[in-house]
């Protein structure tokens, strides 16, 4: 594969930008969008995912755009849109169908289609490629070819970045695999992996954030039971942690647009066979049953003080996970739907998320600022944001009345001294 071939991403989120980027090094790149928003931040050097740092976006040579016009004829497409599930969490296929269209608006003879969204197996050669050769009128295999690399990107974590990671490729010949391969190794520095089959490598992809899915709900799960003996799981789980094989999973709210959704791509093939997937929906309900959880010992915990509705309480955290801004599907919101279902007054404050999305999203309004944040009965903190890590004993009790509860959910707080006279629970 030669550096002037050119190569379009489809779809520039918290995937597909940092890709383009780091592709623009080697290749003649265009970055698609058909969001003309997203596009005109791009363009002028902001990336609302965080992920990309204003001067390397914009001294990227990469051209950025939402016209399909400019990317007909490209060599190479890389899809990389986000694949949901409903709200009866069957598999979301709708982004993936209309990039596999646009594709094949734009696609010429020869070219090769790469998809990088979580899928279940079978879905690149068997809904993808029809997609496109109806839209296009050329056939799949002959006229043009798929391939599937997963998309391995972790929100906000800036070791394992897509130039350092192993990146799975497979195409749907030998030679479309060996065009991916030498793509992406001019991408990363952590190798390529040639899997069997393209169905492999989708495979490949469900199961890791499955496996991470049950990891997480069998802690949650014995976090629940410790609590009720007294236990603190952190204190156990420091404990055990100092066997060599022991794997460290840590409690807490799995949300997010993987972890909290490809078990769903999983589990829905399995049942397409007649598999029903026991341990991976089991996983599912207990993680997706914390929220519910949490807001029953907190408010259990403000009984006590002979609190109940009517209290207020300040939520420090909405984002799906720390030092991100991304708020989709984020299970804090569960928490907060139970809390006031129980009467309380909920206010919410995030450190990275935008205000416009969180009312737009789920109709929360966020405090602009904590220097006002007084008087409130509890603070629960949701979400391990740097700057609510950083947060001491006295900073928690000035947003308190006398005798509030603190309430920690991700052991955030776990070596700081309780204010004297103040209560506390954590997770």
């Amino acid at each position: 594969m030669t550096e002037d071939r050119s190569i379009a991403v489809i779809g520039l989120g918290y995937v597909g930008l940092p890709l383009a980027v780091a592709l623009a090094n080697h290749y003649r790149l265009t970055g698609y969008d058909i969001n003309e928003q997203r596009i005109a931040e791009i363009k002028s050097g902001k990336d609302r995912t965080r992920e990309i740092e204003t001067e390397r976006l914009c001294g990227s040579p990469a051209r950025f755009t939402f016209d399909e016009a400019a990317i007909k004829g490209h060599d190479i497409f890389i899809v990389t849109v986000p694949t949901p599930v409903d709200a009866h969490n069957v598999p979301d296929l709708g982004a993936v169908r209309a990039a596999s269209r646009l594709v094949g608006r734009v696609i010429a003879k020869g070219a090769i289609v790469v998809y990088e969204s979580t899928v279940y197996p079978g879905v690149t050669e068997d809904i993808c490629g029809p997609e496109i050769e109806a839209a296009s009128g050329l056939v799949c295999g002959t006229d043009f070819f798929l391939g599937y690399s997963p998309e391995r990107i972790n929100p906000g974590d800036k070791v394992h970045t897509v130039d350092k990671i192993t990146k799975v490729v497979a195409g749907q010949t030998e030679e479309v695999t060996r065009v991916l391969s030498e793509m992406y190794s001019k991408l990363t520095s952590g190798g390529v992996f040639v899997a069997r089959d393209i169905k492999t490598a989708e495979a490949a992809k469900v199961i890791e954030n499955a496996q991470r899915d049950i990891n997480i709900a069998f802690i949650n799960e014995v976090a629940t039971i410790f609590q009720k003996m007294g236990l603190s799981v952190h204190d156990v789980l420091e404990a055990a942690g100092t066997k060599w094989n022991f794997l460290g999973f840590s409690p807490g709210l799995v949300g997010g647009h993987c972890i909290g959704v490809d078990p769903f791509y999983l589990a829905h093939a399995a049942m397409s066979i007649g598999h029903h997937p026991e341990i991976i929906l089991a996983g599912r309900r207990i993680n997706d049953s914390m929220g519910a959880y949490v807001a029953e010992c907190v408010a259990r915990e403000l009984a006590q003080t002979g609190r109940g509705a009517g209290s207020r309480i300040l939520m420090l955290g909405l984002t799906f996970k720390e030092n991100v801004p991304d708020l989709r599907n984020t299970r804090v919101v569960d928490i907060i739907g139970a809390l006031k279902e129980r009467g309380f007054e909920i206010d919410v404050h995030d450190a990275f998320a935008d205000p416009v999305e969180a009312e737009q999203f789920y109709g929360i309004s966020l405090l602009s600022r904590l220097d006002d944040a007084k008087g409130y009965h509890c603070v629960i903190g949701a979400v391990p944001h740097e700057s609510y890590c950083a947060l001491d004993a006295d900073g928690l009790a000035a947003m308190l009345e006398d005798g509030g509860l603190i309430a920690d959910i991700k052991g955030m707080w776990r070596g700081m001294k309780t204010p004297e006279g103040y209560r506390r629970w954590q997770l």
